[in-house]
């Protein structure tokens, strides 16, 4: 799993288009409307007759083409008795295809000087690669092979199972702080299995997988109706759009089972739990609340309060905990931290995440965070506080939207796509969040972040401690 940092902007059900035969459909064409000197993305989208979802941006700046193939299976909703499943397809999706022999789909895009990646997210598995214009249609040719048919193979299977292993082992069980708080946070803040299990997955679950299951996963939930392939860069669109025609709209549609209920019980009572982390050296300590239902304007005002309080050095908690009170050299967190509050389509938590002072308890800290928070609740921000955070957003959308690589566009882009069947919605960010009242945001924190709604996780540094035996 690829996981990238905490930033503003980098992780429903899909109804299956079973339309087989019937001419790909028109559904949106040019920017959507946009604020007055805002984002202007020219889009076009379209769904063709299998159901597979795709998004053309075109941007000649510069001469590169961005692709990348979003699939609507992420650690969420994979099944009870294989935890890990969606990241261990994220690694075969790699070992070749109908028409790739084992690796050649890497060598393939590296020798084209290009570069690729994949990872794995709550509620999608995706990979992009980013290539010479010249290269489209070949990158295109490849993503359609393998979403045609994948090398399930024992072989390729058991080496992959491996891989993941490694992986769980070297990232999770032999790090310090692993998994902390991504990992552990969702398993006490949650309720509902699908939101609270072990998302990296249970090494035993992951022995347990069989040649049969792997082929039923990739049947079930790579198919291009639960799929959105998304092209940024320098291309002419009606090429493109040929070339996607002809080596996408044969693949077959298959039926999507129905998306589990992942709804998260109203949290009435306040969490907390600790543990010894062996290998830490220092104590930690996250705290976590529950946000608003996304895509409401709920989330667009807690949005600007987690700017207000959490994002930057210019942050109220910034402030606060490491300029004032110097409890840690820094404070990580926010919404969603497998992604960014648009990347996600279900419960998520908003998390205050810091390794601290040993010499400071836990309940001071925790004391001075809610200090602050209960000032947002008595009053709304200031003008200045607000155009603080309204100017963050815009600079970091602008970064992504604008930037060379395309890949931050081509994350929204797709995720509009999956969970809103919208793209153009990237157009209309920036008016959402003007559109935020400085009193719906002391609102939003009045109702969202109770005691009673409030998980707290400390980890105890079990190596300190043991450096201190005799």
């Amino acid at each position: 799993m690829k996981c990238a940092g905490r930033g503003l902007l980098w992780s429903g059900l899909i109804t299956a288009l079973v339309l087989i035969g019937c001419a790909s459909q028109p559904l949106t064409a040019g920017a959507g409307k946009s604020a007055p000197g805002g984002i202007n993305i020219p889009i076009e989208y379209f769904k063709l007759g299998n159901g597979l979802k795709v998004v053309l941006a075109r941007d000649s700046s510069a001469p590169t083409v961005t692709v990348g193939v979003y699939y609507q299976i992420g650690m969420r909703i994979e099944p009870h008795d294989r935890t890990g499943f969606a990241h261990l397809f994220e690694h075969l999706m790699f070992q070749g295809s109908t028409n790739l022999g084992k690796m050649e789909f890497v060598r393939l895009v590296e020798s084209n000087g290009g570069v690729f990646n994949g990872s794995t997210r709550l509620d999608f598995t995706n990979f992009f690669e980013i290539v010479p214009a010249h290269t489209l249609e070949t990158i295109l040719w490849a993503e359609a092979d393998r979403m045609r048919g994948l090398a399930i193979t024992q072989e390729n299977l058991t080496n992959q199972q491996g891989v993941v292993k490694n992986e769980v082992n070297d990232n999770v069980l032999n790090q310090p702080y692993g998994g902390f708080p991504w990992l552990s946070m969702p398993q006490l803040a949650n309720e509902n299995w699908y939101n609270a299990h072990n998302f990296y997955g249970d090494l035993a679950h992951i022995d347990a997988a069989t040649l049969e299951d792997a082929r039923a996963f990739f049947d079930t939930y790579y198919a291009p109706n639960n799929a959105v392939l998304v092209v940024a860069g320098d291309f002419e669109p009606v090429q493109a759009r040929a070339w996607i025609e002809k080596y996408f709209a044969a693949l077959t549609a298959r039926a999507q089972p129905p998306r589990p209920d992942i709804s998260e019980p109203a949290q009435l009572a306040g969490k907390r739990k600790s543990y010894v982390d062996p290998l830490a050296p220092r104590p930690a300590l996250a705290v976590a609340w529950h946000v608003p239902e996304r895509g409401t304007a709920d989330l667009y005002a807690f949005g600007l309060l987690d700017q207000i309080l959490l994002q930057g050095e210019d942050s109220a908690l910034w402030q606060k905990l490491v300029q004032e009170r110097g409890y840690s050299g820094g404070i990580g967190g926010g919404i969603n931290l497998l992604g960014n509050m648009f990347n996600y389509d279900g419960p998520m938590l908003w998390t205050v995440y810091m390794v601290h002072d040993p010499a400071v308890a836990p309940d001071t800290i925790l004391a001075d965070v809610d200090a602050e928070i209960a000032r947002l609740k008595t009053a709304p921000p200031t003008p200045a506080e607000l155009d603080r955070a309204l100017t963050k957003i815009r600079a970091e959308l602008y970064d992504l939207a604008g930037a060379s690589d395309h890949f931050g566009l081509v994350d929204l882009l797709a995720s509009f796509a999956l969970f809103d069947d919208d793209p153009t919605l990237i157009n209309r960010i920036e008016s959402e969040f003007r559109s935020i009242k400085p009193e719906m945001i002391s609102d939003v924190a009045r109702r969202f972040l109770q005691d009673s709604q409030k998980s707290v996780l400390i980890v105890e540094p079990g190596k300190a401690a043991a450096g201190a035996q005799p």
